[in-house]
């Protein structure tokens, strides 16, 4: 609700159009991702429809599972190398 609060403030009356553009997301996304990301939208400062719905998007979807070698000792003696992740320009 403090979202809703929130944009109902909006100069203009455009307030109530972001609180439904906002609720439009779930037609995409869980109840949970989108409490996740308005949560997170608000700690940033955002409260605009478009922001969240990129909030949404670029969530994690799920923690990272790490393979486990432990009855693999095979692929343990595999050397993938290292990949260099900076950007450069």
């Amino acid at each position: 609700m403090f979202l809703r609060r929130l944009v109902e403030t909006e100069p203009g009356g455009l307030g109530t159009r972001e609180f439904i553009r906002v609720l439009r997301l779930l037609d995409g996304c869980s109840w949970q991702r989108l409490q996740d990301a308005v949560e997170h939208a608000l700690v940033i400062g955002v409260h605009d429809a478009d922001g969240i719905r990129l909030i949404v998007e670029h969530l994690p979807q799920a923690p990272v599972v790490l393979c486990s070698l432990d009855g693999r000792p095979k692929l343990r003696l595999v050397d993938a190398g290292r990949n260099e992740l900076s950007a450069r320009r």
